[in-house]
């Protein structure tokens, strides 16, 4: 079985930085009883007296500490006997101060340590409690400044060293890292390493002063240094929990998420605890591995079956994985035990509306805001189950109100502040983009980049965007000029700039702007993407072919490779090479299975064919149950329904398609088309004039005869 130790240090696997106040004080040598004076001591004649009872010092020995010996003279020999004696009441103050609740007696206590140093000044013993008494009384000055004493005759002392390692750890956890003033050369980070580098020279075997080590190589940013402390001690204690969980938050924060679960994967599962498995169920998330995730957070909540923590992870893995019944089991057993839990609701809330239970998931949203309604992840569950209902001036309020709540008038926020303010305010700008209400869009896209930072990136793409799609190709670019002049250095702003242009008209100017971003470095992985873009919009098949060979020579990430092989399907599809294009969508769904877009392009390729329609709608149902809200996925479902002649099906979705995306020329053609099939001669007419002025409205490069 695993071995398991007293002390545990903090070790949650986590991409964040490591945080000072994660580090542990040690609990070595944290005396919780006065000091005991060493056996081979001879005791003193005159006991030492009861408590409560005044101490008779006898004032010959009563010299300073300090008193320097004659030149020419021999120091006196220590005269231990004196000293036991004011040690024993030292021990008694300290004891009656803790009993007692009287503060003055810890000053008595100090006192009569110094007089027993007074009669032994060298003592270790009484050097190391006189400075353990400091630090557990709050005077971490003083007992830094003692332990240093003790230091300059004895530099292997290794109790001295362990308090100068509890000191600066605890200054550490209390967020200082100034300058100490008993060691002025380095700071408290760069002294608790120096300290703990020593004990580790004098006691190698230690595990636990190496994972303190460790942890603060860690903080200091030498995860190398790390590493060799974390590994020494797996060598040592190979099935130590510490060691392996620190080992796998070091490559975690370096993130080596797949190293990070390699070290817990190696040990033995009869040998994990369940913060192993727990840990490795978070790596397996980050990793994108449900199935593994889950297995891991299962044996985690079989060890620990009370533990809400593993089972909140358990049932999010499984809403990951789609997993609905088996998710909602998990979050209503949650709520049962803890009724006050809102996380739990929205979670319910969440999945019912996920299975099409509208009217039962709202109600659940709506329970959870009554109980909290300063719950953001509540508000936002609401507006977007109103969303999906379509009942979008509903939606608009929820997300609205959800804005004010984020709010502040003096318009400073925190990086977490931001990214909840700029979720809502893209929310409700995208209901009021489907809704073709232009103006409401680009103001709650104002919002964004008012805040500046990251918000004010998406918020300039989000009114660029918004205008693309209102086909006000010259707003568009005069926002994105705009947006290029307010950050000149970003890369996906020019590009954007150039994107614009081409849509515009201005296909040389906007391949030209393209072209002279390319700088022979790894960022031109990104433009030749764009240029290809460009190319298959102006049908340069051959240019486009050629810029995404580029760009294929710089990819290097899964997720990279993924979009690449979409932009290379969607590039023979426009050519009507549909078997290359099938292939290439085939390769992207091999590695990434839950890719929408590619899931929503190939199954519409098959169905606007008329070929494999079954699998064409498993394909695309697919596809918008990952993004229910999408117009585009909406329109191919309703598409596929209509090939297979499930026209009632197929107008349901058709006309969401149409609400949520009023100026795609092709939506309306398909809802004419269904019209027309189905007798309704005049509607069809409509739609399809509609088509038709869309049509006439899109951008030269989207003109296809």
């Amino acid at each position: 079985m695993m071995k398991t130790k007293t002390r545990s240090l903090p070790l949650w696997l986590s991409l964040a930085a490591a945080s000072l106040a994660l580090l542990p004080v040690l609990t070595s040598r944290a005396q919780t009883t006065p000091t005991k004076f060493p056996p081979d001591t001879v005791a003193p004649g005159n006991p030492s007296p009861a408590p409560g009872t005044r101490a008779q010092t006898p004032p010959a020995k009563a010299a300073p500490a300090e008193s320097a010996t004659p030149a020419g003279t021999t120091a006196p020999p220590p005269d231990r006997a004196v000293a036991y004696y004011h040690l024993a009441l030292a021990n008694t103050y300290e004891e009656e101060a803790a009993e007692l609740g009287r503060p003055e007696l810890v000053t008595r206590a100090i006192e009569e340590y110094k007089l027993a140093l007074n009669a032994d000044p060298g003592s270790p013993q009484l050097n190391n409690g006189l400075a353990d008494l400091y630090f557990r009384t709050g005077h971490s000055h003083d007992a830094e400044v003692t332990a240093r004493a003790l230091l300059k005759n004895s530099p292997n002392d290794m109790d001295a060293h362990k308090l100068l390692g509890r000191i600066y750890l605890r200054l550490l956890g209390d967020g200082q890292n100034a300058v100490s003033s008993a060691s002025p050369s380095g700071n408290v980070l760069d002294q608790a390493i120096a300290e703990f580098e020593k004990i580790v020279a004098l006691q190698p075997k230690s595990v636990e002063d190496r994972m303190v080590l460790g942890q603060l190589y860690t903080v200091k940013h030498q995860p190398q240094k790390a590493e060799d402390e974390f590994k020494t001690a797996q060598a040592i204690e190979p099935e130590s929990e510490e060691v392996v969980l620190n080992l796998a938050r070091l490559y975690a924060e370096s993130n080596d998420i797949e190293h990070a679960a390699k070290v817990i994967e190696d040990v033995p599962v009869t040998g994990r605890t369940s913060k192993m498995e727990f840990a490795l169920g978070a790596a397996y998330d980050q990793l994108k591995r449900p199935q593994d995730a889950i297995a891991a957070y299962r044996r985690a909540a079989g060890m620990d079956p009370g533990d809400t923590q593993t089972l909140d992870a358990l049932a999010q893995a499984l809403l990951n994985d789609n997993q609905l019944d088996e998710a909602l089991k998990q979050f209503k057993e949650l709520a049962d035990a803890d009724p006050e839990n809102v996380e739990a609701l929205v979670h319910i809330g969440e999945i019912q509306r996920r299975q099409g239970k509208y009217d039962e998931a709202l109600a659940t949203i709506r329970k959870a805001r009554k109980q909290d309604p300063t719950s953001l992840e509540a508000g936002f569950n609401e507006g977007l189950t109103l969303d999906q209902m379509g009942r979008y001036d509903e939606a608009t309020q929820a997300y609205e109100k959800m804005v004010d709540q984020t709010s502040h008038a003096n318009g400073a926020y925190t990086a977490e502040e931001k990214n909840s303010r700029s979720f809502f305010l893209e929310r409700l700008a995208a209901v009021y983009a489907g809704q073709n209400k232009i103006d409401q869009a680009v103001a709650a896209y104002q919002k964004m980049i008012d805040m500046g930072g990251e918000s004010a990136l998406r918020g300039f793409e989000g009114q660029v965007e918004t205008y693309g799609q209102a086909k006000m190709f010259d707003r568009a670019v005069e926002v994105s000029r705009k947006a290029v002049e307010a950050n000149p250095k970003e890369l996906e702003l020019k590009l954007m700039l150039a994107g614009a242009l081409v849509e515009q008209g201005k296909t040389e100017d906007g391949l030209a702007l393209a072209k002279g971003l390319l700088d022979n470095s790894d960022k031109d992985r990104l433009v030749w993407l764009r240029l290809g873009q460009f190319y298959t919009q102006m049908h340069r098949w051959k240019d486009a072919d050629e810029a995404y060979v580029k760009a294929a020579a710089l990819t290097t990430k899964k997720e990279d490779r993924t979009y690449l092989l979409f932009l290379k399907g969607a590039l023979a599809e426009r050519q009507k090479h549909y078997e290359p294009a099938e292939q290439f969508f085939r390769q992207a769904l091999d590695l990434d299975p839950s890719s929408a877009m590619t899931l929503n392009y190939l199954g519409y390729m098959l169905a606007d064919k008329g070929i494999r329609l079954p699998e064409a709608l498993k394909l695309i149902r697919k596809a918008v149950d990952l993004e229910p809200m999408n117009g585009a996925y909406l329109d191919s479902l309703g598409w596929v329904y209509f090939k297979l002649g499930q026209y009632e099906q197929a107008e349901e979705n058709l006309r969401q398609a149409v609400e949520r995306d009023r100026t795609d020329p092709t939506v309306h053609d398909h809802l004419g088309d269904l019209y027309e099939k189905t007798g309704r001669i005049r509607l069809a007419a409509a739609q399809w004039e509609l088509s038709l002025s869309e049509y006439a409205k899109s951008a030269a490069a989207d003109v296809e005869p």
